[in-house]
């Protein structure tokens, strides 16, 4: 146990696997978009999207338990005393941040969408000096904030006119991601005491299954049109399995600041792989080129704000 703690704080190995996981993470965008398409998924069918959501995450769920079980070489099962804090991380992880994010990628381009997520890491901050007391909140921290913020604001200026376009896809990306910065910390908090690939794995299996139910009583249903279909779910099925277990198990060995500084990578990954594999180059103008470098640029301060003054524990907190 101590040579894995030491090998998970080497740096090398922390910048390889926090990249793959931001890439895996940035690679969801443009396969949304994809998946909607090859299951016939329209814009405004609320019900399907929440569907399509939740079998991903149910599938995810399986892989990572199977996966954990074999590492483990027995049955990774959920222990009396994390079924609570699996439900707390199944609400903001799975059920209600991908429920507004399956619905916003259908309101939005997906590009727009993977720089709008990017903010996840402020609120990450914001939830855990405010709310949860875990470090301070510096001047630093602020002005990374505000810069991400700027960013915002800069992706929807359109035209000459330079009138801000803020519509429903985007703002519904905003709550998504103020729900993940929730649920980061979290599995900060659950998996010092807890299996971080237990926690996972249950909580895709546990809200996959309630965004399942949901979104096929409210009239959700799936129409795959070509066998490629079943192949882009297997895949977005990894990429919630494989990224989220990295990144919490980097987080049980690391400081929250010292893998949070890679997530900027995530909205550097989403913005190329969209214009790549879903043809959004017309969106890759100047104000989106702008706003992703702010992006970037508010989380850098902020982590290196953190990696200056240490992150400092205010209060001890019991689950």
């Amino acid at each position: 146990m101590k040579d894995r703690h030491i090998v998970l704080t080497k740096t090398w190995v922390v910048c390889l696997l926090a990249l793959i996981s931001c890439a895996l993470w940035g690679s969801a965008f443009p396969c949304i978009k994809t998946g909607y398409a090859l299951f016939s998924v329209g814009a405004m069918d609320t019900a399907s999207q929440i569907l399509f959501a939740g079998v991903r995450f149910f599938l995810a769920g399986i892989l990572t338990i199977i996966f954990g079980s074999i590492q483990g070489k027995r049955p990774l099962l959920i222990c009396k005393s994390a079924f609570h804090k699996v439900l707390i991380l199944s609400l903001f992880q799975t059920i209600l941040q991908y429920t507004l994010f399956y619905m916003s990628l259908a309101r939005t381009t997906a590009i727009n969408a993977s720089i709008i997520d990017g903010t996840v890491w402020f609120f990450s901050i914001l939830i855990a000096a405010l709310i949860f007391r875990m470090e301070k909140f510096t001047s630093k921290k602020a002005l990374g904030c505000i810069l991400g913020f700027i960013g915002i604001v800069l992706v929807n200026l359109h035209g000459s006119s330079m009138q801000i376009s803020f519509g429903i896809g985007d703002i519904l990306m905003l709550f998504s991601a103020v729900s993940s910065g929730m649920s980061t910390v979290c599995l900060k908090i659950f998996s010092e005491k807890e299996n971080p690939v237990m926690l996972s794995g249950y909580q895709f299996l546990i809200g996959g299954l309630i965004m399942t139910l949901i979104g096929f009583v409210a009239g959700g249903r799936l129409h795959p049109i070509a066998p490629t279909a079943f192949l882009l779910l297997l895949y977005m099925a990894l990429i919630s399995s494989v990224a989220y277990t990295v990144w919490g198990i980097l987080l049980r060995h690391n400081p929250v600041s010292r893998i949070s500084v890679f997530g900027f990578m995530t909205p550097v990954f989403g913005v190329l792989f969209s214009a790549i594999f879903v043809g959004e180059h017309q969106n890759l103008g100047l104000f989106t080129i702008l706003a992703l470098v702010l992006v970037c640029l508010g989380i850098w301060i902020v982590q290196k704000a953190d990696r200056n003054t240490g992150a400092r524990h205010l209060r001890t907190l019991k689950w």
